[in-house]
């Protein structure tokens, strides 16, 4: 599941907090595929890569730089990753061809958008939260196939709770066909 919400100093504060306490308290399994953001606004190509990457099993995927990339870093550290990333030609010039089809103006690379995108997936019993801006996963307790749905949709109803006079979130659940 990915989740588009605001970005608002407030909520920038409370993930700096939130990821101290998580890193001392919750384990993360190493099953988790994780990296690290580098790209200037790429959040959303961010948050599909770590969806995809963490049910590959589920997935067929074909032949492609999507699958080459994932093989290729599946062994990497977070930081690595991110920066195989940057120089993932491919990926790149997916993610800027998609970003110009958009129904709005892609932002310039370095502009402060307003909005973030961060994934959430079920692994190895537990819900995680993905954001490529953050130094690792964040463990959200205890989950299955089963319940993810439902837990996912705990931890987005979180986010609008801290901001319950916005009206800009969004979910898209990526699902089998």
């Amino acid at each position: 599941m990915i989740l588009l919400y605001p970005l608002s100093e407030t909520e920038e504060n409370r993930e700096m907090i939130e990821e101290s306490e998580t890193k001392e308290n919750a384990p993360i399994s190493s099953d988790v595929y994780f990296l690290k953001q580098f790209i200037s606004n790429a959040c959303g190509t961010i948050a599909l890569i770590h969806s995809l990457a963490n049910n590959v099993e589920e997935l067929k995927l074909e032949d492609g730089f999507l699958k080459s990339f994932l093989e290729e870093t599946k062994n990497l550290s977070p930081l690595e990753r991110g920066e195989r990333l940057m120089i993932a030609g491919d990926i790149a010039d997916t993610h800027k061809e998609l970003a110009q089809e958009g129904q709005t103006e892609a932002p310039n690379e370095n502009t402060r958008v307003y909005h973030h995108f961060v994934a959430f997936i079920e692994k190895d019993g537990h819900i995680y939260e993905l954001d490529g801006r953050r130094d690792g996963p964040i463990n959200h307790g205890v989950s299955s196939p089963s319940t993810f749905l439902e837990d996912a949709a705990r931890v987005c109803k979180e986010y609008m709770k801290r901001n319950p006079d916005e009206m800009g979130f969004t979910v898209v659940a990526l699902t089998p066909a």
